[in-house]
């Protein structure tokens, strides 16, 4: 989960990307809350704040000119809250600002379509809470990427042995899920299609200014989310090789929906 200082980080560090599969013992990362209840939901301090404030004006209106009065300036207060609140985006809460960048990210894989690509988008890992952002199939490959939303006030850095920094906040557990997450796409692919197949981690930034095109940064490519559609045209160009046709995207396509199933 995202800080109003810094980027998410999870309490538990997961496995590396570079293995097949979670070391025995090891502890499932968790990851970002799902949400989907009201007690859950990131808004609800802000609700509750304005709630608290519309009614404190309300009595002190109300004592002083009357109720109608006070329920009039309770609205104002409440509608000017709202307002403001849309409009600055360090009072918004982190929880929010990832699924304004996980969206931003799904329009960007839907303009791909035409050169093969297709995404399914917040897919659960079975056994676990953690939720792939998009996992993408198309010709140069299958991808799982997490689409993150930083504060732009701090600056994102590498660093010698591929680091990941955001302002003075190291994402080396950050990359660790991701290539937990694309490892265990892989396992369920892998075990769907009756043969090994392989996901690659990505991470797309929004937010603050990313200094390089792409980086691969402990196993894990990361690059500006502006740049989304250019990283996947590139994959086509440099994966001839082991360049996936339509039927084999379809193949892994329809595995994909039923290994990992969706999540509302």
């Amino acid at each position: 989960m995202n800080r109003e200082t810094g980027p998410k980080t999870p309490g538990i560090a997961p496995a590396s990307g570079a293995q097949t599969r979670q070391p025995s013992g090891s502890a499932v990362p968790t990851a970002r809350p799902i949400l989907g209840t009201l007690a859950g939901d990131p808004r609800l301090p802000v609700w509750i704040g304005r709630v608290a404030v519309a009614v404190a004006v309300a009595v002190g209106v109300t004592v002083w000119q009357g109720w109608r009065l006070g329920l009039t300036a309770a609205a104002f207060i409440a509608i000017a809250d709202t307002i403001y609140r849309s409009k600055t985006t360090s009072v918004i809460p982190a929880a929010i600002r990832v699924t304004s960048a996980q969206r931003r990210t799904r329009r960007r894989l839907f303009l791909l379509r035409p050169a093969g690509y297709v995404a399914l988008h917040r897919r659960a890992v079975p056994g676990s809470s953690s939720v792939i952002d998009h996992l993408v199939i198309g010709p140069g490959g299958v991808f799982a990427v997490d689409s993150e939303r930083w504060d732009r006030r701090l600056p994102v850095r590498s660093v010698s042995a591929g680091l990941l920094y955001h302002g003075p906040f190291s994402q080396k557990e950050r990359l660790e899920h991701a290539n937990w997450e694309a490892t265990q796409a892989a396992i369920h692919l892998s075990e769907a299609m009756g043969e090994e197949v392989s996901v690659r981690p990505a991470m797309a930034i929004y937010g603050p200014t990313v200094p390089w095109i792409v980086a691969t940064l402990d196993g894990v490519d990361v690059f500006s989310g502006r740049r989304v559609r250019k990283y996947f045209r590139r994959q086509s160009r440099t994966s001839r090789a082991s360049r996936l046709d339509a039927g084999r995207v379809e193949d892994i396509q329809v595995a994909a929906a039923m290994a990992l199933p969706p999540v509302r």
